[in-house]
Order: structure tokens, then sequence, then C-alpha cells
């Protein structure tokens, strides 16, 4: 038995085990196993409260950050134990054939605007979050707010150029690109409450293309797993 089951056991252990809580980095990966329809079992690891810190959590995110992921039926019928959400993402996709290009220059395309989301919208609207909501009585200090103001707006501006022509961030149509981003854009509107700060009705194709992500079922079911008081 894996130490994390200890703590949070398994009600069906043939199942995808999702060890998540409904932010925008969690979001993605349970968005994506309803979009796949892979059965699966979530478990709400309550980062307000430090359990993603908790020892049996750490066995398998030693970085101590959700979301993470146990499939019994990994590669060659092995269990296999995955932590962050963007190489959660290329391994659903992989191994359903699903959201992801097959074609190997279409695929590499899907992975560059992976991790411009990885590397730069999630960081840097995490941080627009943080000095807006979070610090706003603490740091008096405008250069944070405004930094992260400006880079945010920027970030905003590369996809808004990025969906001029197209309805989703790959020219193929939706894919996991695309369910790593725009829970970020959601919560920096609904969670953030940051519309009026960065501008963000500005942004129209933006807006029209989370539209398009949300009304999706799947999207609609999956930003609700792990809220805070699920088990």
């Amino acid at each position: 038995m894996l130490p994390i089951f200890k703590r949070w056991p398994p009600k069906d252990p043939t199942r995808i085990q999702l060890f998540s809580m409904n932010t925008p980095n969690g979001a993605k990966v349970s968005v994506a196993l309803e979009e796949l329809g892979l059965p699966y079992e979530p478990h709400t690891i309550d980062i307000r409260s430090g359990e993603q810190h908790t020892d049996e959590y750490l066995t398998l995110s030693p970085n101590g950050k959700i979301p993470a992921l146990v499939d019994p039926n990994g590669p060659d019928g092995r269990i296999i134990s995955i932590m962050e959400s963007g190489a959660i993402l290329i391994y659903l996709a992989d191994k359903t054939g699903r959201l992801i290009p097959a074609d190997p220059v279409e695929r590499n395309e899907c992975l560059q605007w992976l991790c411009f989301q990885v590397g730069h919208i999630g960081p840097m609207f995490g941080q627009f979050g943080h000095f807006y909501k979070y610090a706003a009585d603490t740091c008096l200090d405008p250069y944070p707010v405004e930094r992260y103001t400006n880079e945010s707006r920027r970030l905003l501006g590369v996809l808004e150029k990025r969906l001029a022509t197209r309805d989703y961030i790959l020219d193929g149509g939706y894919s996991i690109a695309d369910i790593a981003t725009f829970p970020w854009v959601v919560c920096l509107r609904d969670f953030y409450k940051g519309s009026e700060q960065l501008g963000l009705d500005a942004f129209v194709r933006v807006n029209e293309w989370v539209t398009r992500c949300l009304e999706r079922p799947a999207a609609g079911r999956g930003m609700q797993v792990c809220a805070p008081g699920e088990a």
C-alpha cells in the first residue's frame, strides 16, 4: 500500500486516484479527467490547513503542491504516481490519445502552449492574486501590484492575439493547452476579483474563449471537483 493511502484510502483501488483542490492548477486535472471520461476517485487536499505538507502527501508530491495522481493501470499495467499538473495532463492525454495532437509538429505546438501556461500564466497570475487580494493590507508598497498587473495584462494580450484567428489555442481544437489555461483566467475574474484592475473586459477574444471552454459540460463538472469540504 502506498503511504498516501493510509491517510486518504481509496474506495475503489482500480480507479485513478486524484489528490487535489479546486484551485486553477487542481481544476486542470479534474476537467481533463471529466473530459476524457476516465473513472477516477477524488480526494480533497485542503491546502488552507496545510494537508499538502503532511508526511503522507509528500511521499506523492515532494514539493508539497497539488494536484497529484495515482493510476493503478499505468504503462504496462504498472502503478504510476505523478505530481505537477502539466505532467499529469500530458500523461492523461497520451494515455487516451485525446486532447493532444498525434502529429509531431502539432503536438510540439501544444506542449509549447502548455509550457507557456506553466511557466508564465500560472506564476504571474498567482503573484497578481497574492499581492492584489491577499497582501493588500500588509504590503503597502504599490510596486508588486503594479508589476504583476502589467505582466498579467501582457500575458492576456498574448492570449488575445493567439485567439484572434481561432476558437481555441490550437488550430485543431480544444486541447490540454486550453484546459491548463482557462481556469487561471476564471480565477482572475471570479476569485481574485481582478477584472477592473486588469481591464479584463478589453480582452474580448479571451473572454469569448473562456465562455466556450466553460460551456463544455465536462468543464462545469471538473471545476467543482475537490471543493473544500468534500471528502
